[in-house]
């Protein structure tokens, strides 16, 4: 007689961290010992487990989970219910109709009829004949007739999610226990994924909320460093260089030292501006931003501008247009603070659906033809890299008008 083979020692692995697919197929093996099932439809099942959760978007899990489940127990419809947690569905992913089909049968189901029983009794439901049970309540007019019915509830820990549904099975056979538990085993796999997609999201959010605060940081750092250590220097060599005008005979060396006063004014106006920017959160409306702007100007100009709106200037700009807008605007309203001698500024912002136009009106004293054009050629470069236009015209009576206009929908270059 030969000897036993002594048992194999059992290997204890360390844990490690599960997959989203190890969840997935644990939790099919704990289900798929209670049914009997072949090797061909056992495939399928552990095929369409593993496809449901190669995806953490959520809305592609679900078509694909009602995709799966029509396959492994060959019915011609199905759909996913999702719960909106009033007794109702929040959404609602087909499969087997037409896009005709759909778009006849207008609004998706509320929760009503075969559909609101499983919502009220989260169990299992197969049914000969639909139309036979106690709550059905009939098809709406273009809905496509249907007969027999499986319904299984998914859950997403020991919470109800929805409810998969599936109808007329091929051949015009009826679904069996087998099918019925098939699906079972099919939804709580869905519940995992489901889980996992909504995890994603949340993590997702989580970190872009985290990047976004790292930002935020950066930019009260740089601002605060720009106010306290630049602005508060340029401020006091502005006043030492006031201080000293009266010792200078030279009546150019005093003009010098005006213009030089005159120039740091301007350079504190601008810093103040880009603090002003740097603080600006991306959600603010348009039109906030840009009364905010105006508003940081007020100081230098010494006076608030004017400033109008017309259209849907918070819904219709894109923010990259906006951000080049507003550098544009905050270099007008900083050379006009500076150059323009003005006693009234409106800046108007006008949206339709094609076109952003802005102006920049001012009652001073225009631009002498001898001036420096650098800070005009920077609008209009700027203007020209989001496909627009910049032009100048004279103001009645006197003073000048600054108008971009921005065609929307458009991606600005990264030329300036």
């Amino acid at each position: 007689m030969a000897a036993s083979t002594p048992p194999r020692p059992h290997r204890h692995e360390p844990p490690g961290p599960r997959t989203p697919i190890d969840q997935l197929l644990s939790e099919l093996a704990s289900r798929v010992d209670e049914i009997v099932i072949d090797r061909e439809r056992l495939r399928a099942l552990l095929d369409a487990v593993i496809s449901i959760g190669s995806d953490l978007e959520l809305a592609a899990i679900l078509d694909r989970i009602v995709a799966a489940a029509c396959k492994l127990v060959g019915a011609r419809y199905g759909a996913m219910g999702v719960l909106d947690g009033a007794g109702g569905l929040a959404d609602f992913r087909t499969q087997g109709l037409t896009r005709e089909e759909i778009e006849a049968l207008g609004d998706p189901p509320t929760g009503r009829g075969i559909l609101g029983h499983i919502i009220d009794h989260p169990e299992p439901l197969r049914l000969i004949d639909l139309s036979a049970h106690p709550a059905s309540v009939g098809f709406p007019p273009g809905h496509p007739p249907m007969r027999t019915f499986l319904g299984v509830p998914v859950t997403v820990g020991d919470k109800a999610w929805g409810n998969l549904y599936l109808t007329d099975k091929h051949g015009g056979e009826l679904f069996t226990e087998d099918d019925e538990a098939i699906i079972q085993a099919l939804a709580a796999a869905a519940g995992v994924a489901i889980d996992n997609a909504r995890l994603y999201t949340e993590l997702a959010a989580s970190q872009a909320e985290r990047e976004r605060l790292v930002v935020f940081r950066d930019r009260d750092r740089i601002g605060r460093d720009l106010h306290d250590l630049v602005i508060q220097r340029l401020f006091a060599t502005g006043l030492q260089l006031q201080s000293i005008v009266h010792l200078v005979d030279e009546s150019e060396a005093a003009t010098r030292i005006n213009t030089a006063v005159d120039e740091i004014d301007g350079a504190i106006a601008d810093l103040r501006a880009a603090i002003f920017s740097l603080h600006t959160d991306a959600d603010q409306a348009f039109s906030a931003t840009v009364k905010g702007l105006c508003g940081v100007v007020r100081h230098h100009l010494g006076f608030a501008p004017r400033v109008e709106f017309q259209g849907p200037v918070d819904d219709a700009v894109p923010e990259l247009v906006r951000i080049e807008v507003l550098a544009m605007l905050r270099e007008a309203l900083s050379n006009t603070a500076r150059h323009a001698k003005a006693t009234r500024v409106t800046v108007v912002t006008a949206v339709d659906r094609a076109t952003l136009v802005m102006t920049v009106t001012d009652d001073g004293c225009g631009i002498p033809p001898q001036a420096p054009r650098r800070g005009l050629a920077n609008l209009a470069s700027r203007a020209a890299s989001l496909g627009g236009a910049f032009t100048i015209a004279g103001a009645e009576p006197t003073g000048t008008e600054l108008r971009w206009t921005i065609p929307l929908g458009g991606e600005p270059s990264r030329e300036h």
